[in-house]
């Protein structure tokens, strides 16, 4: 055991100020104050000019999509147990062959964010296992009604982006969740988009998925063959 002396030596103590030090100790604290005056005053000019936000910035969700325009979301509700003021609601379905939304087993049927709870701290992002939850710099959430600011699936999904296949359909062949996970799927393949093409033939998704389907076989075929070239 340690005696009472060796204690008291192992106490922090300040440093000594000296005279000016203890003098001026009780209006240190308005030094930055003091100093704020003479900088010049900078007033942004919102709405008219557009906010200037950090790239980290947490502002309104967004669940994100593969490149073939699977959604990311597979409905485990890891990000509403993580949520410490209870803002977030998920509820899971089970895919099957003719409604595939996600990769795997389960997608997210129903996704609602309140943000009259929601604090933005971040924790839901954090919790998520296929980074499907991110938060964008959008930060203009007020409204008039209380019911408008619980935001449902259709209003926090990404929209499909140039080249991607609107769900339902099925995954790349071949390829498994952890495959997706893992960054393999660059795009729609012919399969997926012949399925979608007898199913629904009037999606508008299907002749820029064509297109992208059709780009990504040629460079899987000039990557291979660059490969073989170098085996030799």
């Amino acid at each position: 055991m340690t005696d009472k002396n060796s204690r008291d030596e192992m106490l922090y103590e300040h440093d000594p100020k000296g005279f000016l030090g203890e003098l001026f100790a009780p209006i240190a604290g308005y030094g930055v104050t003091i100093t704020s005056f003479f900088r010049p005053t900078v007033t942004e000019q919102y709405p008219f000019e557009g906010p200037f936000t950090m790239p980290r910035f947490h502002g309104r969700h967004h669940l994100n999509r593969y490149a073939d325009g699977l959604e990311k979301c597979i409905g485990c509700e890891l990000c509403a147990w993580a949520c410490p003021a209870d803002a977030i609601l998920v509820e899971a379905a089970n895919n099957t062959p003719e409604e595939q939304y996600a990769p795997g087993e389960r997608y997210g049927r129903v996704y609602q964010v309140n943000y009259l709870r929601c604090i933005f701290c971040g924790m839901c992002i954090e919790a998520c296992p296929t980074r499907a939850l991110t938060m964008s710099n959008d930060f203009e959430l007020a409204d008039y009604d209380r019911e408008d600011l619980i935001y449902e699936k259709d209003q926090i999904l990404a929209p499909l982006e140039e080249g991607m296949l609107a769900a339902p359909h099925p995954m790349v062949s071949g390829l498994n969740d952890g495959d997706y996970y893992r960054g393999a799927v660059t795009g729609p393949t012919r399969e997926q988009v012949e399925w979608v093409r007898e199913r629904r033939p009037d999606d508008p998704t299907l002749e820029a998925a064509a297109k992208a389907a059709e780009e990504n076989e040629r460079e899987l075929a000039t990557t291979s063959a660059r490969s073989e070239e170098a085996s030799h």
